[in-house]
């Protein structure tokens, strides 16, 4: 098999790892600026905020477990192929020079044993880094199960390494990929937290030490497969990044990819507003100070479709406003709808000199037609229209209502119109919403 077509399918073989976004388009340089390539190329973000591609591949979709929802999976009839370390360094190389990528995001099945694997990926590492001196950037998945000692090499070539939970439950885990534990996926996850801390520690101290994963660690976990609820999910993420100090957790919508009574039907839609939600939600836990059993509860475990959850929750919590935006602390301020970090940071620093008005929120950057409802200002007492059901309208994110198995657009096919909702309760949408999270 010749280098290109195991390019194409292990690029493809990758495309259900969501860690970063594929391009999935083929665009060559005419006439313009820049050009894309769908074989593999995503993206990341660098610590200093710049996008960056990068090649997206596996070292090889061969692997001994049959796990239920991969495509990957042992008992799955698809081609099969591997590099070899030469090989990925050589294709990582080429793509680097033509200046289509300016990193790596390398992943694999199990190729033989855990330890094999990893063995595999360093030395491909290995000689990007140190025969080729490569110095982009590098994401790689470590295998669970391996050695400490080989999951300390990868992490000292790399510059993040992920471990993906897999699923949002030990039962889950164990009925869908009866070869994998949880032990095995925390425990590694616990020493690159420790070999982190450690790198950071003599970083300080010493003006050469190696750095040991900088971009710290992440992890994925596939959403809507198995039957836990979103508040189980977010609890599970909470203290994950508690325990362990991820930097990310990435949700990834399941896509039916076999049939199996454990796992939806082919025609299942995948859930791709619930992994918005989730998104959302992780947000506010990792930017706004909110905490998981803040966003949902025990009675209402599943995120609205209609609002997002800092909306869900300002709407719930009438009692924490309206909020003075002249004299409410930081953290009160995160609380506001269409106030965010960057917002709330300008508004706490502007007042020092001056009363805050209206026009000022627009200067800082927050969102009026969301806080309005929610704020005082040194001008104008909180808006709340007409009625409790227009403010709910006027909140509700009507096109994933209308669109439910959209992600993200600009544009709708069809205009959103003020009777949009018709004779539905707008009270129930807040209290118990009657679209469920597909």
């Amino acid at each position: 098999m010749d280098l290109t077509e195991k390019l194409r399918i292990l690029a493809d073989s990758a495309k259900y790892d969501v860690a970063c976004t594929s391009s999935g388009v083929n665009r060559k340089r005419e006439n313009g600026i820049g050009s894309a390539v769908a074989g593999g190329i995503c993206h990341s973000f660098a610590a200093d905020g710049r996008c960056i591609s990068l090649l997206k591949v596996l070292y090889s979709n061969v692997c001994v477990y049959d796990c239920k929802y991969c495509v990957n999976r042992l008992s799955n009839d698809i081609a099969r192929a591997s590099f070899t370390p030469s090989e990925l360094a050589a294709i990582t190389l080429e793509f680097y020079r033509r200046n289509y990528i300016e990193g790596l995001f390398l992943s694999s099945g199990v190729l033989g044993s855990p330890d094999n694997t990893m063995e595999q990926m360093i030395k491909a590492l290995d000689i990007l880094r140190n025969k080729f001196r490569f110095r982009g950037y590098i994401h790689a998945k470590a295998i669970p199960g391996a050695s400490s000692e080989l999951v300390r090499k990868l992490g000292l070539l790399t510059d993040r390494l992920s471990i993906n939970i897999e699923l949002p439950s030990e039962d889950s885990l164990s009925r869908l990929a009866p070869g994998k534990t949880r032990a095995s996926i925390l425990n590694p996850m616990g020493q690159i937290t420790g070999l982190i801390l450690q790198s950071q520690d003599e970083d300080k101290r010493f003006l050469s030490s190696p750095r040991f994963v900088p971009a710290g660690q992440a992890t994925q976990m596939i959403i809507g497969a198995t039957p836990e609820t979103d508040l189980h999910i977010i609890k599970l993420s909470q203290g994950l990044y508690k325990s362990y100090g991820l930097r990310r957790v990435f949700y990834s919508a399941y896509i039916p990819v076999s049939s199996d009574s454990l796992l939806p039907t082919k025609d299942t839609r995948p859930p791709l507003l619930r992994e918005h939600r989730l998104y959302q939600a992780d947000w506010l836990m990792r930017q706004y100070g909110f905490t998981a059993e803040e966003i949902l509860t025990d009675q209402s475990p599943n995120l609205n479709p209609y609002f997002d959850p800092k909306c869900h929750w300002a709407l719930r919590h009438s009692e924490f406003f309206p909020v003075d935006v002249n004299q409410a602390p930081l953290e009160h301020l995160l609380r506001v709808p269409g106030i965010g970090p960057t917002s709330a940071s300008r508004i706490v620093s502007a007042r020092r000199d001056a009363k805050i008005t209206r026009e000022g929120l627009k200067k800082a950057g927050v969102v009026l037609k969301r806080a309005r409802f929610f704020i005082i200002t040194a001008d104008e007492l909180p808006d709340k229209l007409s009625s409790p059901e227009l403010v709910i309208h006027s909140l509700a994110d009507k096109f994933y209502a209308a669109y439910g198995t959209e992600q993200l657009s600009i544009f709708t096919n069809e205009p959103v119109l003020p009777g949009f909702f018709g004779n539905l309760n707008l009270n129930d949408m807040v209290q118990e919403p009657a679209l469920c999270l597909v």
